[in-house]
C-alpha cells in the first residue's frame, strides 16, 4: 500500500520567522514503522497476515507471550500451523509485528490530528483521540507493558522507532506554536515530553491497570488534562 502524504495544510504550514517550518519537517522523516516479517507475502494474503498478528496480540496479552505456543497461535487465527511460519520467521518476529504495527497506527492518526488541528488551543481533541485510540488499542499496550521488560530489543525498537518519532512530531507542533506567539517561549522538547506523558499515562492506566472508562469519562479525562497542560493548576488570582 502506498505511504499516504500526511504534510500540513496552508494554514498549518505558515512560515515562522526564522524561515523553517518544524511541522512541516516532520514530512521529511516520518515513515512507517518496518514490520519485523521475513518472507514476502503474495498480494491475496494481508487479511490472513492481519488475522494471525490480531490472533497474537490477543493472546500475548491474556497469557504473555512465553506460555503462549504457535499451536494455540494458530488455532485462534484459524490456520494450520506450518502457515505461521510462511508469514514470520519465529514467534519473537510475531511480537515484534504486534507492537509495531499498532503504534505505527497510531503515530500515523497522531501526525494527521496535530496537521489537522484548527487551533494550537484545542488540545483536548487531540488528547480525546489519543486516548480512545489507546483504549481501542488496550491488548497491544498490554503486551508492550509486559514485554519489554523481558525483551531489551523489543523495549529499545519501541524507544527508537516509536517513543522518538512521536516526541519528534509533538516537538514541532509545540515549536510552531511558539513561534506564533500562542505558547510560551520554552523548551519545546520538555513541553513535548510532558504533553505526551500526561496523556500516555493516563490513557496507558486506564485499561491495564484500572478498569476501562466510559467515552463520557475519558473525555473528561482528556478536557481536564488539556485544560492543566495549557493553564496549569493554580488560581487566576494566585
Amino acid at each position: 500500500m502506498a505511504q499516504k502524504n500526511y504534510c500540513i495544510s496552508k494554514e498549518t504550514s505558515k512560515q515562522p520567522h526564522n524561515g523553517s517550518n518544524p511541522v512541516n519537517n516532520v514530512c521529511k522523516f516520518f515513515t512507517a514503522i518496518p514490520m519485523q516479517r521475513s518472507r514476502p507475502l503474495q498480494q491475496a494474503e494481508p487479511d490472513l497476515n492481519s488475522r494471525i498478528l490480531t490472533a497474537a496480540q490477543h493472546l500475548f496479552a491474556r497469557q504473555g507471550f512465553e506460555k503462549t505456543t504457535t499451536r494455540q497461535l494458530a488455532e485462534k487465527a484459524g490456520v494450520a500451523e506450518g502457515t505461521l511460519f510462511r508469514h514470520f520467521d519465529n514467534k519473537k518476529s510475531i511480537l515484534a509485528a504486534v507492537v509495531t504495527q499498532g503504534w505505527s497506527e497510531m503515530l500515523t492518526d497522531l501526525l494527521t490530528e496535530l496537521s489537522e488541528v484548527a487551533s494550537y488551543k484545542a488540545v483536548s481533541k487531540v488528547m480525546q483521540k489519543r486516548m480512545l485510540h489507546l483504549h481501542e488499542h488496550g491488548d497491544m499496550m498490554r503486551v508492550c507493558f509486559m514485554e519489554a521488560q523481558y525483551h531489551p530489543e523489543l523495549r529499545e525498537r519501541i524507544e527508537t522507532d516509536v517513543i522518538g518519532k512521536m516526541q519528534s512530531v509533538t516537538e514541532a507542533f509545540i515549536q510552531t506554536g511558539i513561534d506564533r506567539g500562542v505558547y510560551r517561549s520554552l523548551n519545546p522538547e520538555l513541553v513535548a515530553r510532558i504533553f505526551l506523558g500526561m496523556f500516555m499515562i493516563a490513557g496507558f492506566s486506564q485499561d491495564t491497570l484500572t478498569e476501562a472508562r466510559s467515552p463520557k469519562e475519558q473525555k473528561d479525562m482528556a478536557e481536564l488534562l488539556a485544560d492543566v497542560f495549557l493553564h496549569g493548576i493554580l488560581a487566576p488570582a494566585c
